[in-house]
């Protein structure tokens, strides 16, 4: 009752800020104390901290901007020349926050089997901003991903992008579901750790993950995000997150093991319902192990370049278990994984090399002939994947804050394999009278004046509609009895449209646009400027500018 009544006193400050200065926020005190009072009142208990902010902090620990407007919030090129001297400071006190939740500890961290192993999250922190400058979420990233937490990035709390999403964080399991009927949809203290065969070992995990310091025989000394461990503190979990594991194979070919050997991976998932009560989940994976034969081409090849229909004998069972979607979010991950250590540039490279090897491995082809280069279905559109990924926010900075990236890459790392691939290839659907509703190429040629275009960023929403659907629908067409097919044709996408936002978290913005005005910039892009001023009378299509032409 203290508490509720202090704060029912709270009252909006009524000292004026001046013009030059910005607000005096403690948005890092305010968070150490939020975290303080919940170790003192529920130290095993699952709750969350929920930070919502308008601005960022520029008093106390976490400052990341002093009160001065003269100066700028950091930049891209600031950190990258090491110019913002409150952004390590910054980072320093929430990773020591997220270590007194329990987490925090990064891969490859040596500590004793006793007193430095970590302990499960229970406590999660989550980070609803909403401004049109930055707030610091670059800072915060550590200390939201090693509990678990949700970030969600707008320009209004007046926006349904914040109000509906946090709506949705508290949703329920409906009634009629066994057992958790009525329960809201939240977990926390989740662990995860994993088990292997001798084959393969764990070279770590990238994901809203901390690691937990316990460090089994399977445990590779090849790193790969949060590794030098087998097991790790989930914090907070729901039911999109999704942890990426990298493995390390250790027989490499040089003493190929026996064909058809088993192999089995137990993933054991630990967490405490929403109810209070701890559940475990162990799911085991088990399978033949293959041997992919490096040396099947013949002579006249180079390495692992089998002509067509030459492939190597084991090389079948490999080839038909690939999968196209996992392979492109795992390498997403681990390209922004790297953006966290390496230059833009070098990972851009790093993405080119991968998919020149996996090409040079599994496609078939004739040396010196490529009109005979083919890939086989399972692996058609990892290219495709891959090009899109060059060109994401993800990799690409421009036009983009240290904020918004690092939202961006957050968001990546958490949802599963259908929303990261929407991320890294948005979807187009266009809408016609000539037929039903058909993918379209995320390329200048899909505008057209007759249709209207659904584009689907999992970030953004866009319904575009042409100059001559925005003509017809301005002149009241719709509304019209005679028109109804234009009518249905006008709410088609809208309905599409809210079916995606009804599933997704957090809630995308939903724009509507048309042809030719300012926020037809959302759809223009996202597509491939094929067209250009001296081709656009060529079969249709939309000018789009840029600085190549």
């Amino acid at each position: 009752m203290a508490l509720e009544s202090a704060l029912d006193d709270l009252r909006r400050d009524p000292w004026p800020v001046p013009t030059d200065k910005r607000p005096a926020r403690a948005t890092g005190c305010a968070l150490s104390v939020a975290a303080s009072l919940l170790d003192l009142a529920c130290p095993r208990r699952g709750a969350r901290v929920m930070l919502f902010t308008g601005g960022p902090c520029t008093s106390g620990p976490g400052a990341v901007v002093s009160r001065m407007k003269t100066e700028d919030m950091r930049s891209h090129q600031d950190l990258a020349k090491n110019a913002e001297p409150l952004h390590k400071p910054a980072c320093d006190f929430y990773a020591s926050l997220a270590r007194k939740r329990g987490g925090g500890a990064g891969g490859g961290e040596k500590t004793s089997s006793v007193a430095g192993a970590g302990t499960p999250t229970v406590h999660i922190v989550d980070v609803f901003a909403c401004s049109l400058d930055q707030i610091g979420m670059l800072e915060m990233r550590e200390l939201v991903e090693a509990t678990g937490g949700l970030m969600v990035l707008g320009d209004s709390f007046g926006q349904s992008v914040f109000k509906e999403s946090l709506r949705r964080v508290f949703r329920r399991y409906p009634d009629e579901v066994p057992q958790d009927g009525g329960q809201m949809m939240m977990a926390f203290g989740g662990t995860l750790e994993v088990l292997t065969s001798r084959e393969f070992k764990i070279s770590g995990a990238i994901g809203p993950v901390s690691s937990l310091n316990r460090k089994g025989p399977n445990v590779s000394d090849l790193e790969t995000g949060k590794g030098g461990t087998n097991a790790w503190s989930l914090g907070g979990l729901d039911a999109n997150t999704t942890i990426a594991l990298y493995f390390d194979v250790t027989n490499p070919g040089t003493t190929p093991l026996p064909e058809n050997k088993r192999r089995f991976i137990q993933f054991l998932t630990k967490y405490q319902h929403s109810n209070g009560r701890t559940r475990l989940r162990a799911t085991t994976l088990c399978g033949p192990w293959h041997n992919v034969a490096p040396g099947a081409a013949p002579a006249s090849a180079p390495p692992g370049h089998a002509p067509q229909g030459a492939a190597g004998p084991n090389d079948g069972p490999v080839k038909m278990s690939f999968d196209q979607e996992a392979a492109a979010v795992l390498t997403a991950r681990l390209a922004v994984h790297r953006t966290e250590s390496e230059d833009v540039a070098d990972v851009l490279r790093w993405v080119d090399r991968s998919l020149i090897r996996m090409c040079s491995k599994f496609a078939d082809y004739r040396p010196d002939d490529p009109n005979s280069f083919r890939l086989a279905q399972n692996f058609s559109l990892f290219p495709q994947f891959m090009f899109h990924l060059r060109r994401s926010q993800f990799l690409q900075l421009f036009n983009s804050s240290p904020d918004e990236a690092c939202y961006y890459r957050y968001t990546l790392s958490r949802e599963h394999v259908t929303n990261s691939l929407v991320m890294i290839q948005p979807t187009l659907l266009s809408y016609s009278f000539n037929g039903p509703p058909a993918p379209a190429l995320l390329d200048a040629q899909s505008v057209r004046a007759d249709v209207i275009l659904l584009l689907d960023t999992f970030f953004h929403v866009v319904v575009f509609h042409g100059e001559t659907v925005a003509a017809w629908r301005e002149q009241r067409y719709h509304e019209q009895e005679e028109h109804a097919s234009f009518r249905n044709l006008l709410e088609a996408p809208q309905t599409d449209a809210q079916m995606i936002m009804d599933s997704r978290f957090p809630v995308p913005r939903y724009i509507v646009c048309d042809q030719h005005k300012s926020e037809a910039r959302f759809l223009m892009a996202k597509l491939n400027p094929s067209v250009t001023h001296n081709t656009q009378g060529e079969g249709g299509g939309a000018q789009v500018s840029c600085d190549a032409e």
